[in-house]
């Protein structure tokens, strides 16, 4: 798999959040390529966009600390499993990457839900991430049936276009990042909805940067559902975790 990625402009490589086990054979995957030579820019979907200061003043303080890195740059409130991602941080550090925060902050995205994208971007900040005008509706079917399963089919239905919308707008600003940096060539670490070439940031890329030759899109996953979506599929072993609908009450 890593002799694949030095060809590729833009390479996404998914996980499941919670799976260790995925999340090692990323990181030895990653960690083959970078030491047989590539040099791409690493972005994070960990990193909220905002922090990207405090990340290159952490660089700038401390150019080889990933753990002081990661508290310059986060909260105690980000929610991510930090001993997950640390490996990658220092991999960057090592081999002296760019490290992008790539993320839209939480903040901004429930204020996407509340008010719309409006709340968060201007009219042309809108039209640079191709956000100004009416999600597709392929994309919107697909995405409803993400949404729908990943909240037990029991979110309240009125709220589906801002989750929408501040779904895209995830995509479309980590597109917009990987963009900025394809000259090098850049990797995306990310959950693995955001990778997938159906619904994911390669949907936000020009038309012109999603042809297989410059795209490389991996899901790292526990069953072989949507694989489609993805150029290549490593399986991983799931992780033993309660059911998460099994208290969910469901709206018909």
């Amino acid at each position: 798999m890593s002799q694949r990625f030095p060809n590729k402009t833009y390479v996404l490589l998914g996980e499941v959040h919670d799976n260790a086990a995925g999340q090692r054979q990323r990181l030895q995957a990653l960690t083959q390529a970078v030491e047989a030579g590539w040099r791409p820019a690493i972005a994070m979907e960990q990193f909220d966009r905002e922090r990207q200061g405090d990340i290159d003043r952490a660089r700038r303080e401390r150019p080889r600390d990933a753990d002081y890195l990661i508290a310059q740059a986060t909260g105690p409130k980000s929610g991510w499993d930090w001993a997950l991602y640390q490996p990658v941080v220092s991999l960057a550090l090592q081999y002296d990457l760019p490290l992008l925060a790539a993320n839209l902050s939480r903040a901004d995205a429930a204020k996407i839900v509340r008010g719309g994208l409006g709340q968060v971007f201007a009219p042309q900040q809108q039209a640079e991430l191709k956000l100004d005008k009416p999600l597709p509706a392929d994309l919107i079917a697909l995405q409803t049936a993400t949404l729908d399963a990943g909240h037990c089919g029991n979110f309240p239905k009125a709220m589906l276009p801002g989750m929408l919308d501040a779904q895209a707008a995830r995509d479309a600003v980590m597109a917009q990042i990987m963009k900025a940096h394809g000259d090098r060539g850049v990797v995306l670490i990310a959950g693995n909805g955001h990778v997938r070439r159906d619904i994911g940031v390669p949907r936000w890329l020009d038309r012109a940067d999603r042809d297989d030759a410059r795209v490389l899109s991996v899901g790292y996953v526990e069953s072989a559902a949507n694989g489609k979506a993805f150029d290549a599929l490593v399986r991983v072993p799931a992780v033993d975790r309660p059911d998460p609908c099994a208290d969910a009450v469901m709206k018909k």
